[in-house]
């Protein structure tokens, strides 16, 4: 029936795998922004 809710896994729904890159991405870009903001209140 149409009416009935489907229940699916997570694995099954994400498809694929997650690295954790994104982690060191954002916090090596949120490292540069803070150097590169001190660095221009510094002058």
């Amino acid at each position: 029936m149409a009416d009935e809710e489907q229940h699916i896994s997570t694995v099954d729904v994400r498809a694929g795998s997650t690295p954790h890159i994104v982690r060191y991405v954002l916090g090596i870009s949120l490292a540069l922004v803070v150097i590169v903001m001190l660095l221009v209140l510094w002058r």
